[in-house]
């Protein structure tokens, strides 16, 4: 679950994880949205696939990134037990 916080304490991977929302992507793709150099965008994906928020898949000579909603829905469902007192 820290990594998971830490992964979206970040504006850039929060505008990353939106894009994904959207469709899948490329690295390259996801670059283009941003005014910050490839290598960094490779750094934030790599935060992002380590909490599980993305994933990845080979597709030709593209690496293409999604968003993994299961953790996504995870982390709402344990917030919600948080508004459940007993």
């Amino acid at each position: 679950m820290n990594s998971l916080f830490k992964a979206l304490n970040d504006e850039t991977r929060r505008q990353i994880v939106e894009l994904l929302k959207e469709k899948d992507m490329n690295a390259g793709e996801i670059a283009e949205r941003f005014n910050i150099s490839k290598p960094s965008i490779s750094h934030h994906l790599d935060i992002l696939r380590q909490a599980d928020l993305v994933t990845s898949e080979k597709k030709g000579q593209f690496v293409e990134y999604s968003l993994n909603t299961t953790i996504l829905e995870d982390l709402f469902n344990w917030i919600l037990t948080l508004k459940n007192k007993p």
